[in-house]
Order: C-alpha cells, then sequence, then structure tokens
C-alpha cells in the first residue's frame, strides 16, 4: 500500500458523520470523511514535513485531505504556482485560513497577499488578508506606513467586500493595532468610525470579535506573560 493509500484509508477510519454535519454547517464541501482535529494531530505527528504527500492528499479533492495536506506541507517548499493552483480549489474558510497561514511562512507571503487582497472573489481576497493577519506583526513584511495604509483601505472598503473577507479584514485590523501604539491609535479609530463588523457565520456558534476588546485582552495577556518571565527570570539570578 503506497503512503497516500495508508493515510487515506487512516482517514476514513477516523471520519464520523455528526463531523460531517459539523463541518457542512461551516462549509466544507464532499467528499470528506469528517475527522476530528484531534485525529488530524494524530495523524499528522508521524508524518512530519512531507512536501510531496501533502500535494498528492490535496489533489485527492478530500476536505480532510486537503487539511492535513495543509499541517504537513513546507512553507519553504511551495511554490508561487502551486499555491496558485492550491487556491483554485479552496471553497470554504478551514481551507482558507489553513492556505494563509503556510503560506504566511512562506517566502511568498508578502507577493501573494499582494495579488489576492483586491481580489472582488471571495477566497482570494480572504487569504490574502489572513495573511496580512499573519504577518502583520513582522517589521521584514510590512513598514508601519505600508500597515497604515492597510488600515485605511480597510475604513474604507470593509462594508462593500464579501461576507467572510470582512471577517478577515477584521483579523487585519487587530493584528495591526497589536503591532505598535502609533498603529493601534489609527486601528481604533477606524473601528470607532466602522462599528462592528458584521459577518454571516451561519449555523454555527462563530462570531468575528469586537476590535477594541480584543486587542485589549491580547495586550493584557501578553504583559502578564512578560511579568512572569521577568519574575522567573529574578528567581533564577537570586539562586
Amino acid at each position: 500500500m503506497s503512503m497516500l493509500s495508508d493515510v487515506m484509508a487512516q482517514l476514513r477510519g477516523a471520519g464520523t458523520a455528526q463531523n460531517r454535519k459539523v463541518y457542512a454547517r461551516h462549509g466544507a464541501a464532499e467528499p470528506m470523511f469528517g475527522v476530528s482535529y484531534k485525529d488530524l494531530g494524530r495523524i499528522a505527528k508521524p508524518l512530519r514535513t512531507n512536501h510531496q504527500l501533502a500535494g498528492e492528499l490535496w489533489d485527492s479533492g478530500n476536505h480532510d485531505a486537503r487539511v492535513l495536506a495543509l499541517r504537513i506541507a513546507d512553507a519553504a517548499a511551495i511554490t508561487a504556482s502551486q499555491a496558485q493552483r492550491w487556491l483554485g480549489s479552496v471553497d470554504n474558510y478551514i481551507l482558507a485560513e489553513g492556505l494563509g497561514g503556510l503560506l504566511a511562512h512562506s517566502p511568498h507571503a508578502r507577493a501573494l497577499s499582494e495579488q489576492w487582497r483586491d481580489s472582488a472573489n471571495e477566497w482570494p481576497a480572504s487569504v490574502g488578508w489572513f495573511i496580512v493577519t499573519c504577518t502583520a506583526e513582522q517589521p521584514d513584511v510590512w513598514s508601519v506606513d505600508e500597515l497604515r495604509g492597510f488600515v485605511t483601505q480597510i475604513g474604507t472598503e470593509i462594508a462593500e467586500r464579501p461576507n467572510r473577507v470582512r471577517h478577515e479584514m477584521n483579523g487585519a485590523l487587530i493584528a495591526i493595532g497589536l503591532r505598535g501604539p502609533e498603529l493601534r491609535r489609527a486601528v481604533l479609530d477606524v473601528d470607532a468610525r466602522i462599528g462592528p463588523v458584521q459577518v454571516d457565520h451561519g449555523e454555527t456558534g462563530c462570531k468575528t470579535p469586537a476590535i477594541a476588546p480584543y486587542i485589549e485582552r491580547t495586550l493584557a495577556h501578553r504583559d502578564k506573560m512578560a511579568a512572569r518571565r521577568a519574575a522567573k527570570a529574578a528567581a533564577k539570578a537570586s539562586r
């Protein structure tokens, strides 16, 4: 049995009808087995990074196999043309964010985000903005001036963009606001102007987070973790 056949058999055996119903409510389409994320992690662990197998899993067309593919793909090995081809198969936010998260670690993160963000189509634009969310705090990817431009663009366009793009733009504003005080002020100004971002999450319990409270909670958590690390370092130095 080939490795692909073996992994597909594992996925098939781990799938459940209940999970298929849940994933369908989140936009996933057949074919799929309905594998829990816990089981996907269990199956992915021994595979480690295997870009060739990731490509084969993606080409199977199975939703669970594609989610697994995004876990074991090599961000350093994926080409821009392969990323474009995979994007063409994305039809739900689970795969959109999985692909965006992978590409955010690739050498093509900036270029692909620039290529896709302004697409009139929901999924390319969603992936493009999710890459911004994943990389906003990386000075080697985006300058402060570029991020300030994104804040202005989002404030102007968000109400008119497709449903899931609004969610990803909302996430990008949060991530940009965490980059530093100057950008945070710009983000909070836009947040106050546009109000709560309306996103239809269908028959799910998902919500689009309110921008200002999310930023506040994240900063508080970071301060708490920094204080904890400082206390540990001080305790170690005093021994």
